[in-house]
């Protein structure tokens, strides 16, 4: 059986929806366009093994909406999409599963840029890009912009500082009792930049190696996946998968800043008012961790550096003045942010209307 690109009707508010299935390859892919009124949508692949195939739909819906506020916040020109292909990294993928995904982004003909995310590396990106000039993320080449991870990390560590600043008046994190969740490429690298201003680390993950050399070189505690919300910390920076923040959790947490790489941390929108209410602040994820996207959009514009580091820097601007408005109004971060997000999209319509006119 070829190739099949099946269109589904996505929710209101999306503009496509589509799943992909190639059975010689095994390929099962879900891409998402939630907003193309910016730019092209752009998002990362996400490789996971979901318990079912309305799971991995509901988590490229939830994952591309996500990028939409993320890539409008940041002004980088480009809307909000996503993908993800339902399989275990570690065993399931194979270089004609990749191949075939690139002919599925191929197929959308630029509306959507992929690039890495979860269970995808540059090498991955690398034979995407065989079947499609729409995968960024590479390494090597005129525009390659590599690994996101490092960007995503350092754009995380300085937000993180601005928190700091406002919650425990001083950004100094020496001693600042810090407990990073997932030592992927985005966490260990986070956890590296908080070790190395001081900060004492707790780390939690599935992965006992990266709990191993976190110990060893970092000196870090190690917290079990279980007893994350039961620990006593300073600040938690979510860098695993998205949800990890209901109502209860937010009643046990003891930190007083969250600030982390993780998209879609909360698991519903009004779980921001549980966590205001307890004092403890909040950073909206989706403008925190925006380092990656960052770096992938210089590759898509064809910029240099100074793009980049110049966007990055803006990042810790902008969660300055979210909290700055937050304390002003008595706002919730998030409802400060979604709607900045949508007065910006809000323009943006209005600009396209007029240009159709």
């Amino acid at each position: 059986m070829p190739l099949i690109i099946t269109e589904e009707t996505p929710p209101p508010g999306y503009e496509r929806l589509i799943f992909a299935e190639d059975s010689s390859s095994g390929l099962q892919a879900y891409i998402c366009l939630h907003s193309t009124v910016c730019g092209p949508a752009a998002g990362g692949c996400r490789m996971w093994a979901y318990d079912s195939r309305e799971a991995a739909r509901e988590d490229v819906l939830r994952l591309a909406r996500g990028m939409t506020a993320k890539n409008v916040m940041a002004g980088l020109g480009l809307g909000g999409g996503k993908s993800v292909i339902i399989g275990n990294a570690r065993e399931d993928k194979t270089p004609a599963m990749l191949r075939a995904f690139g002919r599925v982004v191929d197929a959308l003909e630029g509306q959507y840029y992929t690039a890495e995310d979860v269970g995808f590396s540059p090498e991955d990106i690398r034979i995407v890009a065989e079947e499609t000039d729409f995968a960024v993320g590479l390494e090597g080449g005129e525009h390659g912009s590599g690994d996101p991870s490092p960007f995503t990390a350092e754009g995380v560590f300085q937000c993180l500082k601005v928190g700091a600043q406002d919650v425990f008046g001083s950004d100094d994190l020496t001693g600042r009792r810090v407990l990073v969740q997932g030592l992927g490429h985005v966490g260990m690298s986070l956890a590296e930049k908080l070790y190395a201003a001081g900060a004492s680390l707790i780390v939690s993950d599935i992965n006992q190696a990266a709990l191993d050399l976190a110990r060893d070189q970092l000196r870090a505690d190690i917290c079990p996946v279980d007893q994350v919300f039961d620990a006593q910390m300073d600040i938690f920076a979510p860098c695993a998968l998205g949800g990890i923040l209901t109502h209860d959790s937010a009643q046990k947490l003891s930190a007083r800043l969250v600030c982390g790489a993780a998209n879609n941390q909360l698991a519903e929108d009004s779980v921001a008012e549980t966590l205001s209410a307890r004092g403890i602040r909040y950073l909206p994820d989706y403008v925190v961790n925006a380092g990656g996207i960052i770096s992938v959009a210089g590759e898509i514009h064809k910029a240099g550096e100074a793009y980049r580091q110049a966007r990055l820097k803006e990042v810790a601007t902008r969660i300055a003045e979210i909290l700055e408005t937050s304390k002003r109004t008595g706002q919730s971060t998030t409802r400060v942010a979604d709607q900045i997000v949508g007065d910006i999209l809000d323009r943006a319509r209005g600009h396209q209307q007029e240009g159709a006119a």
